[in-house]
């Protein structure tokens, strides 16, 4: 599965649209949606905003591992 997959079904999973990832990120839903995409790369600090939103590791969330674990906090 694709990294740009894997932040599309976890924002489908929670029921959230790619304009309200956009205003947690604060970027324009357009920024957002190139990302989810793969048009554009993802920086790492949003990718590490979005593995806290979504309360995942980083390691899940770029595809390194293919088993959701929560993060422990």
């Amino acid at each position: 599965m694709g990294f740009y997959k894997r932040i599309r079904d976890l924002r489908e999973d929670n029921d959230k649209s790619q304009k309200e990832i956009a205003e947690m990120l604060h970027m324009q839903t357009t920024v957002y949606r190139r990302y989810e995409s793969g048009e554009r790369e993802l920086p790492l600090w949003a990718a590490i905003k979005l593995a806290d939103y979504y309360n995942v590791t980083l390691d899940y969330l770029v595809g390194r591992v293919f088993i959701q674990k929560k993060n422990q906090k």
